[in-house]
């Protein structure tokens, strides 16, 4: 490393360290510490003031001009899950069907679904309180505190695999978009390597951190409209729309040119706001029926949607900000040397960098941003391809989940858990899911 590599490693981590201690200590949101960091870093590694300010601008405009819908979108759909009672009825249906003993199973496999068009903090306020009622409800003898954990666990299992690695979700999508991945394969190869993760970091890790952990009652609830529940069919097909919509784009884009002519509309509607735009639409006769055009249910979507919004976006485009900055100083430049040397793996160095961000800044997306950002050339240069290394950046987003983490803090309210517990299951799970799922992707990628 040369002098100048010195410099832009201590400008990034003096810019991420005072975005840590902004978000942390001083309790300011993530917006305005990352956009604080971001600037340091710039200042720092002799970037012109100037240029630093339309570095933040480029980054934080490309990313949420990109992104804006999708979130906002996803969590109108999610909303509309929620306040229908259409996601309790198809978690319910999963738990009835399951059985006691397999009830883990149902929890963790129902959250793989739900979690699919959803962000990780609507699928958690939508699924968590239901596996947590369902939990309550064991029979005398099996409602203790380490059964009820063994159920809501692998719940959270599932929603954190989907929300690191299977693109509709914005951070694997903003990674697909960023470094010129397939969207179809990145889909199959994050089911591919989601499904073992989330079993070996749910159901079976939950037999181990569950023990001894006590609970307290959740402090929170989700709102509901009072209204008959949509039907389990109704439900699934409001939730699997975007995902099939977009799949099937892919699978035509890659079809002989006979057969993908007539079908070349799927392609359009293939893209994801268009999919989620449609899946919106289509989940408000089938949740709400006759009930869609009462101005009551119409304002309580949209007001429990955009009620979140604005912070997650601000988050993401400070985090764009940050990424479009350390990409400006070099830094992606610098990486690109090191992995090129072969002393560390192209995947191994993407995830450890998108470890380090998730730890500095407690945003899964934001990691997973600023890393694909950074990594770009590193893709082009390395042979490597982009689909794993979307996957790679995706598994280490999730590392080690602690208190700067907004999902930290709402795990630990719907659970019930103390600090210790919830460092002992959330936190534990988290590092699981990025460790396994590196292993995953580093075996898969060396076979397909």
């Amino acid at each position: 490393m040369t002098p100048e590599d010195i410099r832009l490693v201590l400008s990034a981590i003096a810019g991420i360290a005072l975005s840590i201690a902004l978000i942390v200590r001083g309790r300011l949101h993530p917006f305005v510490g990352l956009l604080c960091g971001a600037f340091t870093v710039g200042i720092l590694a002799g970037i012109p003031l100037e240029e630093t300010a339309k570095s933040v601008e480029k980054g934080a405009g490309t990313i949420l001009g990109g992104t804006g819908l999708v979130v906002a979108l996803g969590l109108g759909l999610g909303a509309m899950l929620q306040l229908s009672n259409g996601a309790a009825g198809l978690a319910r249906a999963a738990l009835r069907v399951s059985g006691i003993k397999g009830a883990p199973w149902a929890s963790l496999f129902t959250a793989l679904l739900i979690g699919l068009p959803l962000f990780f903090e609507t699928g958690l306020v939508l699924l968590l309180p239901i596996v947590a009622s369902a939990a309550a409800a064991l029979p005398k003898g099996m409602d203790d505190d380490e059964s009820k954990l063994r159920l809501m666990l692998p719940a959270l299992s599932g929603l954190s695999v989907v929300h690191a690695l299977v693109p509709p979700h914005p951070g694997p999508l903003l990674a697909v978009n960023a470094l010129g991945a397939n969207l179809g394969l990145t889909l199959a190869y994050g089911l591919l390597v989601g499904i073992p993760t989330a079993i070996i970091a749910g159901p079976v890790l939950a037999r181990f951190t569950a023990r001894g952990v006590k609970l307290s009652p959740p402090l929170l609830a989700p709102e509901t409209i009072d209204m008959a529940p949509p039907s389990v069919g109704r439900t699934l097909t409001a939730v699997l729309l975007p995902v099939v919509l977009i799949a099937a784009g892919q699978a035509v884009a890659m079809a002989p040119p006979a057969i993908a002519a007539p079908l070349v509309w799927l392609t359009w509607v293939s893209d994801p706001v268009v999919a989620l735009l449609l899946a919106n639409l289509v989940a408000l006769p089938l949740l709400f029926g006759h009930r869609l055009g009462e101005r009551r249910i119409q304002d309580s979507i949209w007001l429990e949607a955009m009620a979140p919004a604005g912070g997650i976006l601000l988050a993401i485009g400070a985090g764009g900000a940050l990424k479009q900055v350390l990409v400006t100083a070099g830094l992606s430049d610098m990486l690109v040397r090191l992995a090129g040397g072969g002393a560390i793996s192209p995947l191994l160095l993407a995830w450890g960098v998108s470890v380090c961000i998730r730890l500095a800044t407690g945003s899964a997306t934001v990691a997973t941003i600023t890393t694909a950002g950074v990594m770009e050339g590193l893709v082009a240069s390395s042979g490597v391809a982009p689909e794993w290394m979307v996957l790679a950046i995706g598994a280490g987003s999730l590392f080690f989940s602690h208190v700067n983490d907004p999902g930290f803090w709402l795990v630990k309210s719907y659970l019930g858990t103390d600090m210790p517990g919830t460092f002992r299951t959330w936190s534990i799970m988290e590092t699981v899911v990025a460790v396994v799922g590196l292993l995953l992707v580093l075996a898969a990628s060396s076979v397909i």
